[in-house]
């Protein structure tokens, strides 16, 4: 797989680039693990995500005492917000920024200190011996670097067309310095919490949007079977709008009549333009099927949100965990798993331990969603708590287990 397999196109005329049209570059000398964006920060990410997880069990357990930056709740939802999700946003970015805008990637000694930037925030957070400003300032820039390299490439390359990805990432970006200031103030987080929830929803949207039904498309195609799944049409269009005016409604009206209707209408649409892919069509690859699974948990996280609103269903918090474990863990393991065979030479195929973190992942995703309330403790409650992180933890832990050796040597074809 070359960095087309992870396009991005936010209009609905422009055609999927063809692999003949993939940019060259000069060849790299260096260390193999430097050589691409995804290597490093997919391989930081799945093992700092495995721990911090596991971590964070023992934590709501009482079983360790640690004296983070912040205190352990707002710990556990930073780091998952913009510990882990950034990093893995930067690897798929770094990874697809040259194919778009065919300048040079990031690589090499750049490359390195920006992971190292990405690697002190998460050392900072847990161990803050410069100074809690200074820590947050650190953290910080990460997201606010990516932002700035995102929107040179595109100036520089003049793709305009990639400019909601450095909207969307420079939201994100505002979201942390948003949250570091609530924090470091003593106050409640839960408006930049909810603020970074509904980019990512968006990123979701519109990025796994365009991935599942070109992969499911190509993957039909392939075998002659038909119909093909539309890559963009005016129901996808629609549903991206929908979903957007639903986070908005919640970010301002959070509580309101009016964002849980639109949550739940976006929601609603999302599934239908899922139901006209008909990935389940492509069951026969998980590693297609995987990015359907992770879409429909969007559609499933917009519609119970927006019934938690109105009091019907799981709670808030419950409905919240449909995107953060079930949406995020499953696209982004489908993201990491496809690149790391495709970019090092391997067959785009999923073998066994690659379904085993697939299931692994979903069902993490699933005993955390249906765990009773954390705030009331019972040994229930720990029970499904720690076997939803056994089964989160494991599906990355698995992930540097099996494709680590992938990320760290050279690809088979170079």
């Amino acid at each position: 797989m070359s960095a087309k397999e992870l396009p991005i196109v936010t209009q609905p005329t422009v055609a999927p680039v063809q692999e003949d049209d993939e940019p060259t570059f000069p060849p790299y000398k260096g260390p193999a693990f430097l050589s691409y964006g995804f290597r490093p920060f997919f391989l930081g990410a799945a093992l700092f995500t495995g721990l911090a997880i596991l971590a964070w069990v023992a934590l709501f357990a009482g079983r360790v005492s640690m004296d983070f930056l912040y205190p352990p709740r707002e710990w556990h939802v930073h780091e998952m917000l913009f510990g882990y999700l950034p990093a893995l946003i930067a690897g798929f970015l770094l990874t697809a920024m040259p194919n778009w805008t065919d300048r040079m990637p990031l690589r090499g000694t750049p490359l390195l200190l920006l992971f190292l930037l990405w690697f002190g925030g998460r050392l900072l957070m847990v161990f803050p011996w410069a100074g809690a400003t200074t820590a947050a300032v650190i953290d910080g820039a990460f997201l606010v670097i990516l932002a700035v390299y995102v929107w040179r490439e595109i100036i520089a390359a003049r793709t305009w067309d990639r400019a909601p990805i450095g909207v969307l990432v420079s939201l994100y970006a505002c979201a942390n310095i948003l949250f570091h200031l609530s924090a470091l103030r003593g106050s409640s987080t839960d408006s930049p919490e909810r603020f970074a929830l509904s980019v990512m929803t968006l990123m979701l949207t519109v990025i796994g949007g365009r991935l599942a039904p070109t992969f499911a498309r190509e993957y039909l195609e392939g075998r002659k079977l038909s119909p093909l799944p539309e890559v963009f049409s005016r129901v996808d269009g629609i549903a991206i709008v929908l979903v957007l005016l639903g986070v908005v409604a919640w970010n301002l009206q959070p509580e309101s009549l009016r964002a849980g209707s639109l949550l739940i209408v976006g929601g609603v649409a999302s599934l239908i333009r899922w139901l006209r892919w008909g990935g389940w069509r492509t069951w026969q690859e998980p590693l297609v099927l995987i990015l359907h699974i992770g879409y429909a948990w969007i559609g499933l996280f917009l519609v119970a949100l927006g019934a938690s609103i109105l009091g019907v269903g799981f709670t808030p918090e419950n409905a919240v965990h449909l995107l953060t474990t079930g949406a995020m863990g499953s696209m982004t393991l489908a993201v990491m798993t496809r690149a790391s065979l495709g970019h090092t030479g391997r067959p785009r195929h999923a073998d066994r331990l690659t379904v085993t973190i697939y299931l692994l992942i979903n069902l993490g995703a699933l005993l955390r969603i249906f765990a009773p309330n954390p705030d009331t403790p019972t040994a229930f409650t720990h029970a499904m708590l720690s076997l939803s992180a056994i089964g989160w933890s494991g599906a990355y832990l698995l992930f540097v287990f099996h494709y680590g050796p992938y990320l760290v040597r050279p690809s088979l074809d170079e």
